[in-house]
C-alpha cells in the first residue's frame, strides 16, 4: 500500500502516477475522502468514549436524586458509542479497500504501456550464424533434452519434460545462479510454493492479475508464480536490523502461472508454461538505499547473463506495464535468433515500502524508531534461459556449445551432442 501521509501532502504526484500508469487518477481522490471519513469517524468514536468514561466515574459519585438522569444518559451514550464504533468500523473497511486499491506510486518509470519501454543499454551484438538456425524446440528434441509431447499427454498444454542433458543444464544454470548470489551474500533459501491469501495478498498478486495464480480452493493456499512471495511474506509482521545493510535472500523454487491472458501466444517450446523453476533475488532495505539497491540487483542479473554469454538489451520498463507493488522495473532481454526479437529472461523490480507496509515488514532508524522497510527482488536464473542458450550456442550440426561457466556443473561437458 502507498504511504498515506505522502498521499496527503502530495495528491498530485499520486494522481501523476496512475496517469502514468494508465489507471485512474480518480481512485486518489475516492482514497483522500476515505482517509478523511474514517478520521473522522475515529475522532467521533473516541470523544463519544471519553465522555462515557468521565459519565461512568461521575455516576459513582453522583447524589441520589442525580443518579437516575445519569444512569438514563449512561444508556444513550452507550448506544451513541455502539453507533460510532460502527461507523468507525466500517470507515475502516472502505479506507482498507481504497487504499489497496492504487498501486504503487512510480519512481521514475518512463510513461506508457507495454511498448513504451525505454532501452537502457545492449550488450553484445545478435547472434549471427552461417547456416539456417534451429528454435529451441528443435534443438531439445534433437538433444533428447525437451518433450513436450509427452508434458501435454501427462499435464495438458504448456507443460513439459526436460529430461538428460535438459534437466542438467537447468540444474547447472540454476547452481551458478545460487553460487553467484551466494558470492554476494545472499542467504540460500528453499521457501514453500503454497502460501495463505495474506502472503499473495501482501505482496501484490491478488489484484487485476489474480487469474494468473492457482488456486488450491479447499485448502485456501495459493501455487505462487515466483519465490518473491514467500520471501516478502518470511518477516511479516517483524522489525529487522538493517544497521548491517539490507537483508538479502536467494530463493530456489518451482513456480506456477496459469498464463490466463496468453492464449495463443508462445505455445512452441518452453518460452511461456505452467510450471518452471527459478532461482530469485529478494533483499529488504532502508528506503534510503533502494535505488541502489535496484541497481545492484540489475548487475547481479548482467553478471549472470554475461556468463551465459548470450547477447541482450536492458529496457526500462513502462509505468503501464508494471505490477501494482512496483515503483520501478528493469528488464534483461536475450536475443532470441529463430524470432529475431529480444525477449524477457529477467525482471528485477524496486517496490520500495509497499509490499512491507501490507506485510507490517520494519526497521528501526538511527534515532531506534519503527519504520517501514523497502523491498526488491530479482531474477537470476529461470527455466527460460534454456531457449536463450540453446538458441546463442548452436551449431549447425544441431549439437550446442556450453558456455565455459556452466561447464564445471556439467562435469566438464564442454558441447550437448545430438542423440
Amino acid at each position: 500500500m502507498i504511504d498515506l501521509r505522502a498521499l496527503r501532502d502530495d495528491p498530485e504526484a499520486v494522481k501523476a502516477s496512475q496517469r502514468a500508469r494508465g489507471a485512474d487518477p480518480g481512485l486518489v481522490d475516492t482514497l483522500l475522502a476515505a482517509d478523511a471519513a474514517r478520521r473522522a469517524a475515529v475522532v467521533r468514536a473516541d470523544e463519544l468514549r471519553t465522555e462515557q468514561k468521565t459519565l461512568g466515574r461521575s455516576i459513582g459519585k453522583a447524589d441520589p436524586q442525580e443518579r437516575p438522569a445519569l444512569l438514563e444518559r449512561g444508556r444513550a451514550l452507550a448506544a451513541d458509542v455502539k453507533v460510532a464504533e460502527a461507523a468507525e468500523a466500517e470507515a475502516g473497511a472502505a479506507l482498507t479497500s481504497a487504499h489497496r486499491a492504487i498501486p504503487n506510486v512510480i519512481e521514475g518509470a518512463p510513461p506508457g504501456g507495454e511498448q513504451d519501454f525505454v532501452v537502457l543499454e545492449h550488450v553484445g551484438e545478435p547472434t549471427d550464424f552461417d547456416f539456417e538456425p534451429k528454435d529451441h524446440l528443435a534443438l531439445g528434441e534433437g538433444l533428447r533434452a525437451i518433450d513436450t509431447e509427452r508434458g501435454a499427454k501427462v499435464s495438458g498444454a504448456r507443460f513439459y519434460f526436460l529430461r538428460g542433458v535438459g534437466a542438467q543444464l537447468q540444474l547447472a544454470m540454476l547452481n551458478l545462479a545460487l553460487t553467484t548470489a551466494i558470492g554476494h551474500g545472499f542467504v540460500p533459501m528453499i521457501p514453500p510454493v503454497l502460501v495463505k491469501p495474506e502472503a499473495m495478498e501482501g505482496t501484490g498478486f491478488l489484484g487485476e492479475h489474480s487469474d494468473e495464480v492457482y488456486r488450491l480452493p479447499a485448502d485456501d493456499l495459493y501455487l505462487v508464480g515466483t519465490s518473491e512471495v514467500p520471501l516478502a511474506a518470511y518477516h511479516s509482521d517483524e522489525i529487522l536490523d538493517l544497521s548491517s545493510g539490507p537483508v538479502r535472500y536467494a530463493g530456489w523454487s518451482s513456480c506456477f502461472r496459469r498464463e490466463a491472458g496468453s492464449y495463443g501466444k508462445d505455445t512452441r517450446g518452453i518460452l511461456r508454461v505452467h510450471q518452471f523453476d527459478k532461482v530469485e533475488m529478494f533483499s529488504y532495505c532502508d528506503p534510503a538505499d533502494a535505488a541502489a539497491e535496484h541497481r545492484r540487483l540489475l548487475g547481479y542479473e548482467q553478471e549472470m547473463l554475461a556468463a551465459v554469454e548470450v547477447p541482450y538489451r536492458v529496457i526500462d520498463v513502462a509505468a503501464g506495464d508494471l505490477g501494482s507493488s512496483a515503483a520501478r522495473k528493469y528488464d534483461c532481454e536475450a536475443w532470441v535468433p529463430t524470432q529475431q526479437a529480444y525477449r524477457e529472461l529477467t525482471s528485477t523490480s524496486n517496490c520500495t515500502t509497499f509490499q512491507a507496509r501490507r506485510l507490517g515488514v520494519r526497521f528501526r532508524d538511527a534515532d531506534g524508531r519503527p519504520q517501514v522497510a523497502a523491498t526488491l527482488n530479482g531474477t537470476l536464473a529461470t527455466t527460460r534461459w534454456i531457449v536463450a542458450i540453446l538458441e546463442n550456442h548452436q551449431q549447425a550440426d544441431g549439437s550446442v556449445r556450453v558456455p565455459a561457466a556452466l561447464r564445471p556443473y556439467l562435469g566438464g561437458r564442454e558441447v550437448l551432442e545430438p542423440a
